[in-house]
C-alpha cells in the first residue's frame, strides 16, 4: 500500500473541544476511505491554540519560530488537508485565520482540501461557504464539494454521532480521498529549497 500525509488543522479553543471531535471524526473516516483505496494514511493534527502566540509573532515579525516549523511543515508537505474552525460572529475564528495568514503564499497550491467547521446552531453553517471556502479558493487549495457543519443537535447520539451527521462525514472523506489517492505523494518541504537571498537579508536589517 501507498501512504499518504493528511494534515488535520484544528483551531478550537477548549479543551476538550467539538472542533477537534469532529476533527478526530474526519480524520479516521479518511483513514478508512484511504484504505479502501489501497492507500495508507499518516495523519498528523496540529492543534492551532498552541501555537496562537507564535503565529502573531509569525504574522507581525515574518520570522517563524522553532516551534512552530514544525506545524508548518505538516500543512505544507501534507497530501490533503482537513481544516475545522469554530463558528465565531459567523465566520471562522481568528486562530484559524492566522495560521494561513501566517502561510507563505502559494503553500496550499492544489492541496486537496476538505472543510469543516462547528457552532453553536445549524444557522451558522452557512459560514462555511460563504467564508471559509473563499478563503481556501483563494489560497488556490482543491476544496472537496462537501463541507461537513456539526451543531449541538448533530451529537445528540454521543460521541458516536448521530447518522445524519456520520452521512455527511462519510461523503467528504470519500471526496477527500478519491482527490488524495489519485495525486502524487508529496516530498514534503525542503527548508534550503528557496533561501532568502543574501541582498535581501543585508536590506531587512
Amino acid at each position: 500500500m501507498t501512504t499518504r500525509r493528511i494534515a488535520v488543522v484544528s483551531a478550537g479553543v477548549g479543551v476538550p473541544s467539538s472542533t477537534r471531535l469532529l476533527a478526530d471524526r474526519l480524520a479516521a473516516a479518511t483513514t478508512s476511505a484511504l484504505a479502501e483505496r489501497g492507500v495508507t494514511a499518516a495523519v498528523g493534527v496540529v492543534e492551532v491554540r498552541e501555537h496562537a502566540h507564535e503565529l502573531v509573532d509569525a504574522v507581525l515579525a515574518g520570522v517563524v519560530a522553532p516551534g512552530l516549523r514544525p506545524a508548518f511543515d505538516a500543512v505544507v508537505g501534507a497530501d490533503g488537508l482537513i481544516a475545522v474552525t469554530p463558528t465565531f460572529s459567523a465566520s471562522y475564528n481568528g486562530l484559524f485565520k492566522l495560521l494561513f495568514d501566517a502561510l507563505d503564499d502559494g503553500a496550499l497550491d492544489g492541496k486537496p482540501t476538505l472543510i469543516a467547521a462547528t457552532g453553536g446552531t445549524a444557522r451558522h453553517s452557512l459560514a462555511l461557504e460563504h467564508a471559509v471556502r473563499p478563503l481556501m479558493a483563494y489560497l488556490r487549495a482543491v476544496v472537496v464539494p462537501t463541507a461537513v457543519f456539526a451543531a449541538p443537535e448533530d451529537w445528540a447520539g454521543g460521541t458516536g454521532g448521530a447518522p445524519a451527521l456520520d452521512r455527511r462525514i462519510a461523503r467528504a472523506a470519500g471526496e477527500l480521498a478519491d482527490l488524495v489517492a489519485a495525486r502524487p505523494a508529496g516530498k514534503g518541504p525542503d527548508p534550503f529549497a528557496e533561501p532568502v537571498p543574501f541582498e535581501q537579508l543585508l536590506r531587512g536589517r
